[in-house]
């Protein structure tokens, strides 16, 4: 895999040589709230999961929806608890307020933002990536163009602005979803083991 250690950023017509990359380890969809309990016991074990959130988008001025799916990636499994169906279950409110498990994602402000609209909850442990690139001294802050930078890979966007609502999720949101996720946490780690942190 091609690897950009020097750069500190990254043009849209380099990523687009890149090869295709995506998440191929176990996917787990969640739809039942009953089932989040069982999620939340594996995921727990770990000190940092890939976070992001999905909505279905809005082409009309002045409304919005709610958060519909939120992606937890531990080592090898990626999670999608679909919260149009759950809504927040006590599992998911104390995993959103839990410290001591690092949620690394990109433009975390609106993922917090959102799922506080679900309920009211208080956010702790969030990990800003776009924050640690930085620190390390990078000029990249969305998922696409970190994946690119670090992990040498291009990742489909297509099934971004689809129906995250729908009764089910196909093939390309899945995928996306989970890739996204799991981007997140191979970002933390290469930049972790790279000595970048937080602070």
């Amino acid at each position: 895999m091609t690897r950009h250690p020097e750069k500190i950023t990254i043009t849209n017509e380099e990523i687009n040589v890149l090869p295709l990359g995506a998440f191929e380890g176990e996917v787990v969809v969640i739809s039942d709230a009953s089932a989040t309990e069982m999620a939340f016991d594996e995921i727990n074990r770990h000190r940092v999961v890939g976070f992001d959130t999905e909505t279905k988008p809005v082409f009309v001025r002045g409304h919005s929806n709610k958060v519909a799916l939120m992606q937890i990636a531990i080592p090898k499994k990626v999670f999608l608890l679909r919260l149009n169906k759950t809504g927040i279950t006590p599992s998911i409110q104390r995993f959103l307020e839990n410290e001591k498990i690092g949620k690394a994602g990109v433009a975390l402000r609106d993922d917090i933002k959102g799922l506080q609209k679900l309920k009211h909850y208080a956010p702790a442990g969030f990990i800003e990536l776009a924050e640690m690139s930085k620190n390390a001294g990078l000029e990249v802050e969305s998922v696409k163009k970190l994946a690119a930078l670090l992990l040498g890979i291009r990742i489909s966007k297509g099934a971004q602005t689809s129906n995250w609502e729908a009764g089910h999720l196909n093939e390309k949101q899945i995928s996306y979803a989970a890739t996204d996720a799991w981007v997140c946490l191979e970002v933390y780690s290469h930049l972790k083991n790279k000595g970048f942190t937080l602070v």
